[in-house]
């Protein structure tokens, strides 16, 4: 399979770099900075699970795939949701109608844009399980011991390119997991990060930072919210997974922080709307007829969209 890897940032340089070390056809979409980065040191990898320097892999930039359009069996796309318009015009002239578009990003409402932007037939539902992060060198680093990639059809079949992409990772040094559920897990991830944004980045501290100073049932009571929504919307939770889900944001050893976080931490653009907002709005859509008294009440998750508003207007609004 010809696979197309949008951008060689921490995701898609991580899981790019294992699929070229295992033979696989690999061309990553980059911007000239990130090109020029790695045509002069490499791709690089640092991980509990081995390092690795890809020399010299193969690039195309949007402009001269926009003037040669090359076919491509999969693209793999890791983008920010706020950049996926820009992101799609991008390697539009790589997809044809038997092309299998990956996308990487939180929650669910990018499949719709998606599948409008293309076609219903293109795209597939696919996550990762990673934490890592690009230095200023442009060096990957695997910052924990899970690199788990799950891709799968939006109508749960095992169809020939869902099997012949996990064919391209196999004995690759990462997991790659063919999901006959996708939607669902996809679901699963989504209430979990969306938990531990919501609590990371209202309170400015690690998961165990919070937990350990008294706010375990802050905690709870947020991924109550979270669990909520996604049963309303059809996909409510197993017991095996809200309880794994629950474990990892009460976990009072915990040094985890979101990436929004992170973001927030260094004044960057963040995916509120996408992460919590839509999340919200699925909820609002769902009680709309609840009394007026319980929509005056705001909620944890109202709390958390709140501080993100106050955040996004304070330090990324446009100077007058």
């Amino acid at each position: 399979m010809k696979i197309l890897v949008v951008g060689a940032g921490a995701l898609g340089g991580y899981f790019g770099a294992r699929l070229l070390e295992n033979g696989a056809d690999v061309t990553f979409l980059l911007r000239a900075g990130r090109a020029r980065q790695i045509a002069n040191s490499g791709l690089i990898v640092h991980s509990p699970f081995g390092d690795t320097v890809i020399k010299n892999p193969q690039v195309v930039s949007r402009e001269s795939l926009a003037a040669a359009p090359t076919h491509y069996d999969v693209i793999v796309v890791g983008c920010k949701a706020y950049d996926l318009d820009d992101t799609m015009d991008a390697f539009a002239p790589a997809v044809r109608a038997d092309t299998a578009i990956v996308p990487l990003l939180n929650g669910i409402a990018h499949l719709a844009r998606l599948r409008a932007r293309f076609s219903d037939a293109n795209v597939l539902g696919g996550y990762c399980l990673i934490s890592a992060a690009l230095d200023q060198a442009g060096h990957i680093h695997h910052l924990n011991d899970s690199h788990q990639l799950y891709f799968g059809e939006l109508d749960g079949a095992l169809s020939d390119r869902v099997q012949h992409l996990r064919q391209c990772f196999a004995g690759a040094r990462c997991e790659a997991i063919a999901s006959e559920r996708i939607v669902e897990r996809m679901w699963e991830k989504w209430v979990q990060i969306a938990t531990a944004a919501g609590m990371t980045t209202l309170m400015r501290a690690s998961i165990g930072t919070i937990v350990s100073s008294g706010g375990a049932s802050f905690a709870r009571a947020l991924f109550d919210e979270c669990a909520a929504i996604a049963s309303k919307a059809g996909y409510p939770l197993s017991e095996e997974a809200a309880n794994r889900i629950s474990s990892v944001v009460t976990d009072a050893s915990s040094l985890v922080t979101a990436s929004m976080m992170k973001d927030m931490e260094r004044l960057a653009q963040v995916e509120a709307d996408h992460l919590i907002g839509e999340l919200i709005e699925l909820r609002d859509n769902a009680e709309s007829t609840r009394s007026a008294t319980t929509a005056d009440q705001i909620s944890l998750l109202d709390l958390v969209m709140l501080n993100l508003r106050a955040y996004q207007r304070r330090h990324l609004a446009p100077s007058s």
